[in-house]
């Protein structure tokens, strides 16, 4: 037996198609209860709320359980984007906050604005090109 077979008989197998239900379920949640919030209260105010709850359960240790249960659906929104800053500024707090939180704060949400800016305007040149 080859070292890839052995890591495959040992590897858990996902369930994709279970996988792409529950993300597609889970971001229907999100997306009614983030329409609900705008009606209540107001675009600004529905991105807060879902930052803030982000960043707590972030800070809790339990967001990662979350997108456990919930697959993608709970992360690809602001909620990730959230998670990505507080999860940074947790990990490197013991080294201060100028070299540690301030260094790192954007050290994953950084290459996720550059590529979504990057992507972006590529999609508005093809676009712009087409029509």
């Amino acid at each position: 037996m080859s070292y890839q077979e052995l890591v495959d008989s040992v590897t858990p197998k996902e369930n994709k198609w279970k996988n792409m239900m529950i993300a597609f379920f889970s971001g229907g949640v999100m997306g009614l209860l983030s329409e609900l919030l705008v009606n209540v209260f107001d675009v600004n105010v529905m991105l807060i709320i879902w930052i803030v709850i982000a960043s707590i359960l972030t800070g809790m240790g339990v967001f990662d359980d979350f997108v456990d249960k919930f697959k993608m659906g709970v992360i690809i929104p602001i909620t990730g984007f959230s998670h990505s800053i507080t999860s940074s500024s947790i990990d490197y707090k013991s080294e201060g906050f100028i070299t540690g939180i301030g260094s790192n704060y954007m050290k994953l949400a950084g290459s996720v604005i550059l590529y979504g800016i990057v992507s972006a305007t590529i999609f508005a040149t093809i676009r712009g090109l087409l029509w």
